[in-house]
């Protein structure tokens, strides 16, 4: 337990887990978790967020191991942000956008830091959005911010209660504007996960007046 609690930056201790925070983590790191439907949704938040946004954006698409398709070219032309494959050991920066290779899960460890860890070929979903967004929530506790769009089945809504209970932000889309609803409903249904519901068009907003502590 003490070595996982050092890899992901906390101590733990009578009071219980105790987050370490590095000063040189940006304000906040924003994680957008999809599958079916989630390419044209992160998209379509990427093009409204601005080149000053003072947080890191991980993206991380279901994704068949062997497919070599080029997201990054793809968000590329939405984004205004740098977009990039996250790669090993690699340090988070603000004002950037990393997106979870294909065949590898994405996990935030301290510093804050990227690990990429070979998927395989059997389940959990690829890359899972559960591992990314806790390992977020154990590393990051406050800063971390979930935002689970378009896609089948239920992943991220576990990780997106690790975000909750760590004292992170989450936000799914609403029915009306998630392509697939599964896994953003399978957030929204799960006891004290949600912080936000929002319709897709409005999610760039929010997310810069989340990272700027404006909101209500």
């Amino acid at each position: 337990m003490r070595a996982l609690a050092c890899l992901f930056g906390v101590t733990i201790d009578r009071s219980g887990i105790r987050l370490l925070k590095a000063a040189t983590a940006p304000a906040s790191v924003i994680a957008l978790v999809a599958s079916v439907g989630g390419l044209e949704a992160v998209g379509q938040v990427l093009a409204g967020l601005p080149g000053t946004l003072d947080a890191t954006v991980l993206v991380l698409l279901h994704q068949q191991p062997d497919r070599t398709g080029n997201l990054v070219h793809l968000l590329s032309e939405r984004s205004i942000l740098p977009v990039s494959a996250a790669e090993e050991a690699q340090r988070l920066g603000s004002g950037e956008v990393l997106i979870a290779p294909a065949g590898k899960h994405l996990l935030i460890a301290s510093g804050p830091t990227v690990r990429l860890i070979l998927s395989g070929a059997a389940p959990p979903s690829r890359p899972s959005a559960d591992l990314l967004l806790t390992s977020m929530a154990l590393t990051l506790g406050t800063e971390a911010v979930a935002v689970v769009l378009s896609g089948n089945g239920h992943d991220g809504a576990t990780g997106a209660t690790a975000i909750h209970a760590f004292g992170g932000t989450v936000l799914a889309t609403d029915e009306a504007t998630s392509q697939v609803f599964s896994m953003p409903d399978a957030t929204i249904r799960r006891d004290h996960a949600i912080d936000h519901i929002t319709p897709l068009e409005e999610l760039p907003a929010l997310l810069v007046a989340i990272v700027s502590g404006t909101t209500g």
